[in-house]
């Protein structure tokens, strides 16, 4: 959960010569699979693609991701500069010690929705307490769930010319720690 603290108004002190904050709030914020599923909901479309999304559906993913109760829609336009950063880097953050070797992994092409994740979450028998969880780390569980599940791929066969090769490095070695020609 992010704890954001949001200027509203501001006031200035005659006294410091500096402005201050007359009006804040204080806005919890989860980004969670269930904040997710609203805003897929309201605007039927997925949230989680490479497209920009409208400063409106930005604001309405906001209002989706808000903990806190009876927070005037006013506020969320007020975000500032710095609070919109530390957002960033809230939903960027993998929020787990999990990390992969995705070397040989091609990206996907499919488009991930909240129902996707939610069929991934029956699939690998997730509580659904796990919706609320930081969204990151829930995908992270589910790719554990995913590699875990598959069975370890046989080891592939090498050709005559790979297993040539081999055999010439391997003896290069040999002669070499002998330190004979042959």
């Amino acid at each position: 959960m992010l704890r954001l603290t949001v200027v509203t108004e501001e006031g200035f002190n005659e006294a410091t010569q500096r402005f201050v904050s007359a009006e804040t709030f204080v806005v919890e914020l989860e980004h969670s699979l269930v904040s997710l599923s609203k805003w897929e909901s309201r605007f039927e479309k997925p949230f989680l693609t490479s497209k920009d999304k409208s400063p409106e559906e930005l604001i309405a993913y906001l209002e989706m991701m808000c903990l806190t109760p009876e927070i005037p829609p006013e506020v969320f336009p007020k975000f500032s500069r710095d609070n919109l950063d530390e957002l960033n880097k809230y939903i960027n953050s993998r929020q787990t010690a999990t990390w992969f070797n995705d070397r040989d992994q091609r990206p996907s092409r499919d488009v991930i929705t909240s129902e996707l994740i939610y069929y991934w979450m029956v699939a690998f028998n997730i509580p659904f307490e796990c919706q609320f969880w930081h969204l990151n780390r829930l995908l992270t569980l589910i790719k554990v769930c995913n590699i875990k599940n598959t069975p370890p791929q046989k080891a592939r066969r090498m050709n005559r010319a790979e297993a040539m090769s081999r055999q010439n490095s391997l003896n290069a070695q040999r002669r070499a720690a002998a330190k004979s020609r042959g």
